[in-house]
């Protein structure tokens, strides 16, 4: 199962961590896991090279996180729309995803 944690600080939410496989097909063949890592690339890719905020980030195989060091504000939209892309994702296939917000 994938599983995609937002941290939020109050009503900020400052990043995310996405790990795991969801194991709906074979590798290659995967439209969940190819979905959800296509989303969270882009917005990962639009915070740190399109707008350019500073945020520490990493990536490995089933893995990627990122987080905002500044402003994070600024990336809300960016947030808001992945935690929707990925939550109408879960409402299609509940058994391979799962997004949840977590406190920081």
């Amino acid at each position: 199962m994938i599983k995609v944690s937002f941290n939020k600080s109050g009503d900020v939410i400052t990043g995310f961590e996405c790990k795991g496989h969801s194991m709906s097909a074979p590798s290659g063949q995967d439209i969940v896991c190819a979905a959800v890592s296509s989303a969270c690339l882009m917005a990962a890719n639009t915070v740190t090279e399109v707008i350019g905020l500073d945020a520490d980030a990493a990536a490995t195989d089933g893995y990627l996180r990122l987080s905002v060091k500044s402003s994070p504000q600024s990336a809300q939209d960016i947030f808001k729309g992945l935690h929707l892309h990925l939550t109408e994702l879960e409402a299609q296939y509940p058994e391979y995803i799962k997004v949840i917000f977590t406190e920081v």
